[in-house]
């Protein structure tokens, strides 16, 4: 099973990953919670109460991966809106981030976490031994669904991939590109998705 998920009898997931593989995924998970930054009272009071009540931001991210991971629920559906129109997207938008929002980071965090933790088990399980198998039980495995589809927009932000379209040229870079690595990762995640999308159909 190298590179690729496979199903596990009764459900979960399981893939073979080597000790870079593993260092890859936690570093790119531990820059995604860097981004993504701490949950409501983890940088404030610790209040639960005052947590539970707390309004997230009304205004888009302007780090263009933070805009990709958490996008306008109302955009523009195509051509040029009447002034009025795009002004009342603007705020149905704003609304609906300022109660959403937190939320979606706090998700998106939870399944980081959660990766890094399942690699950190594994590294400790495999020491010295240059890999390990992972293996996933459903619920993890859709928490790393989650994280690797985050990872995978971050990286297409950072490369300008708007469109399926443009993955082609990434094919075409040549080696001395400095965005190569940025690439190959990009791809790779890709293939760590798909296969691992195909554990959990029916």
């Amino acid at each position: 099973m190298p590179g690729q998920f496979e199903p596990l009898p009764g459900g979960g997931a399981a893939v073979a990953l080597d000790d870079v593989e593993i260092s890859i995924i936690r570093s790119l998970a531990v820059q995604l919670l860097e981004l993504i930054g701490p949950g409501p009272g983890e940088d404030a009071s610790g209040d639960p109460l005052a947590d539970l009540f707390a309004e997230g931001p009304s205004e888009p991210p302007s780090d263009p991966v933070l805009k990709r991971l958490f996008p306008d629920a109302y955009t523009d559906p195509g051509g040029t809106p009447e002034a009025a129109e795009a002004e009342e997207r603007r705020a149905h938008s704003a609304e609906f981030r300022r109660f959403t929002e937190n939320d979606l980071r706090a998700g998106k965090r939870e399944n980081a976490l959660a990766v890094v933790r399942s690699l950190d088990a594994l590294a400790s399980a495999s020491a010295g031994e240059g890999g390990a198998v992972l293996k996933l039980a459903p619920d993890e495995s859709r928490q790393w669904l989650g994280t690797l589809n985050d990872l995978r927009l971050a990286l297409g932000s950072r490369l300008d991939i708007a469109a399926e379209d443009d993955t082609d040229l990434l094919y075409r870079l040549p080696d001395q590109d400095p965005r190569k690595p940025m690439v190959m990762a990009y791809l790779w995640l890709g293939g760590l998705q798909e296969t691992l999308v195909s554990t959990l159909m029916p």
